[in-house]
């Protein structure tokens, strides 16, 4: 008999191939054989992991996006200069590693069938962030608060680029977060 720690592993190799075969070949287009084949097992297996179709998408869907998300805060500046690059190299980088990924959230999370997944998934996204904000406040000497409003902005920037690769909307919001950030900061200076 195998561990339980070996199925908790396989699982999450599984989604993440799962995520990545829909990534690849659009919700509409990949059925349970093409899971298969990108899984290297066959659908009777597939199913001995999850229940239905819906299944593995909601939980590669979250369990992907937690990863990227987590990826994304490894890179979390430690000092105002590291904010600084963090706000004009990230959503590159963003979008050259995970364009696809994000397009395919969007997809899935405003689908009539799964939107209220999407809302329990961005409930948890605006408490990981306020989190961030908290443990990112005292390297920053910025209030959580104000923070935290950064952090939303930012992500939403970052996201919209690495979706559409829209240079405009980028730049914009780039200049727009600068100058918040220096408001921010002269306005903890002045006290």
């Amino acid at each position: 008999m195998r561990k339980p720690e070996y199925r908790e592993e396989k699982t999450r190799e599984i989604m993440e191939k799962c995520y990545e075969c829909y990534c690849d070949n659009g919700l509409r287009d990949t059925g349970i054989k093409e899971l298969g084949r990108y899984c290297g097992m066959t659908s009777a297996n597939l199913y001995s992991y999850f229940p239905c179709v819906d299944d593995i998408i909601v939980k590669s869907t979250a369990h992907c996006m937690a990863q990227v998300e987590q990826e994304f805060m490894a890179k979390a500046p430690e000092n105002i200069e590291e904010l600084y690059r963090f706000i004009e190299e990230v959503p590159y980088w963003a979008a050259e590693k995970y364009g696809k990924k994000y397009r395919l959230m969007y997809q899935v999370y405003t689908h009539p069938k799964y939107i209220e997944y999407g809302k329990k998934f961005f409930e948890g996204v605006n408490e990981r962030y306020t989190e961030y904000a908290q443990r990112l406040s005292p390297k920053l000497g910025i209030s959580v608060e104000e923070l935290s409003g950064f952090i939303f902005l930012f992500v939403r920037a970052t996201v919209h680029y690495a979706m559409f690769e829209d240079e405009f909307y980028l730049k914009t919001q780039i200049k727009s977060l600068k100058t918040l950030l220096g408001t921010i900061l002269n306005k903890g200076q002045s006290k």
